[in-house]
């Protein structure tokens, strides 16, 4: 049985100017993960933030109840501790206090050995002109392709 979980921030990259990825790890209690392997789960609005121990929490991301889950549910907008080494923790932090940037989340997947993970980025923040640019680019990418494909 193989499990496409796939779930994506989509205005991510049209919202930020992408500078470093990586992969972390949640913690979830398991009425969690059954949401997340039904696929009911959104980081549109999300993002990430340190607390005062220096560890990364997902903040804003909703995974709704689970429909068989009885008292033992959770919340659907709970703030989620995310696991990455203390190394990329460190330079994550100093990158986020120092040059203005954030950290957002861009996928939601669900690996080869049923864990589940999340794809964080180190962005920054588009002007209104840059993302004038993205969608020019992409206009003339898709008139491109329609002319190839008339050929």
């Amino acid at each position: 049985m193989q499990n496409k979980v796939n779930i994506k921030n989509k205005r991510a990259r049209f919202e930020f100017e992408i500078i470093d990825t990586y992969t972390a790890g949640i913690v979830l209690t398991g009425t969690e993960i059954k949401s997340i392997r039904d696929s009911k789960a959104s980081i549109a609005e999300s993002f990430c933030e340190f607390n005062d121990k220096g560890e990364l929490f997902v903040i804003n991301m909703t995974i709704e109840e689970y429909l068989y889950g009885t008292y033992y549910n959770h919340k659907p907008k709970a703030e989620r501790k995310l696991l990455l080494n203390k190394r990329e923790l460190k330079k994550l932090q100093k990158e986020v206090n120092t040059k203005g940037m954030t950290i957002v989340p861009l996928r939601l997947y669900i690996n080869d050995n049923g864990l589940a993970k999340i794809e964080i980025a180190l962005a920054k923040g588009k002007k209104l002109y840059d993302k004038r640019d993205t969608i020019k680019d992409r206009d003339v990418k898709r008139d491109l392709d329609r002319i190839k494909k008339s050929f």
